[in-house]
């Protein structure tokens, strides 16, 4: 593993039973570096990078996956590979988020997530072999844009595979954004929260109730981080611009409680 931690939790029951992972220090100064890897401003000590970059040396890393929805620049590897793990409406055209132009994956059977849970699971010891010490699974909440082809249960029973995947590397494990599934942790065995905008929605309280001080949290706008910094002083609170760029763009922004 690649550096500082913080306390170390015990898998819940997602996971593997009993292994301890190290979670993210408490109130640690804290960067969300998705749009691309660079040195880290003074006083980080936890960072966030997509699963394709060098960790940061020193500090506690998280590793960026993108398990239920499938990222432009993969599109060829799940329609070529994958095809039937694409979700897709009744005329065959595949489900998109239309945020983001990402295609969603389809958890929709046990079998499905058996084989979805293979191709993350490799990317997960992947981020182990590399030097992480924890991951964050984007877009667990996909079930909300998949237009009725998925619920709840779907992702919960995809994601508590993701998590067991992560607890036999000794990877902590990140619910990440979804307030409204917080009360199921137990099912999925998360260990930590990465929460974006929670105090714009306030939602940061939902998942303090059950995550204690182990809640990251990005905000992109001034307002809500400013909000974040004086009503929640013992979370680790980032201000980004929305696009994560480096220092090098002009839309760049970053600033720590």
């Amino acid at each position: 593993m690649s550096g500082a931690a913080g306390t170390s939790g015990t898998a819940g029951s997602g996971g593997t039973a009993g292994a301890a992972v190290a979670l993210p220090p408490p109130n640690g100064g804290l960067d969300y570096q998705l749009g691309g890897a660079y040195q880290p401003p003074a006083g980080v000590t936890i960072v966030s990078r997509d699963r394709r970059e060098a960790i940061a040396e020193g500090l506690y890393n998280i590793c960026y996956v993108n398990g239920f929805q499938i990222q432009p620049d993969e599109e060829d590897f799940w329609l070529t590979e994958h095809p039937d793990l694409v979700l897709r409406n009744s005329g065959g055209d595949p489900i998109i988020d239309q945020d983001w132009d990402e295609m969603m994956v389809d958890v929709s059977t046990d079998a499905k997530r058996a084989e979805v849970a293979v191709i993350v699971g490799g990317w997960i010891r992947g981020c182990a072999a590399d030097g992480f010490d924890a991951v964050e699974i984007d877009n667990l909440d996909s079930f909300s844009r998949s237009e009725g082809l998925l619920d709840e249960n779907d992702n919960v029973a995809a994601m508590s595979l993701f998590v067991a995947a992560g607890h036999a590397e000794g990877l902590a494990m990140a619910q990440k954004n979804s307030a409204e599934l917080v009360s199921r942790r137990a099912e999925i065995g998360t260990d930590f929260v990465v929460a974006e905008e929670c105090n714009r929605y306030s939602e940061c309280d939902v998942y303090t109730a059950e995550y204690g001080d182990a809640v990251l949290v990005i905000e992109y706008r001034q307002a809500d981080f400013d909000t974040g910094c004086t009503d929640f002083p013992d979370l680790s609170i980032v201000l980004r611009d929305l696009e994560l760029t480096t220092p090098s763009s002009g839309s760049y922004v970053y600033d720590g409680c």
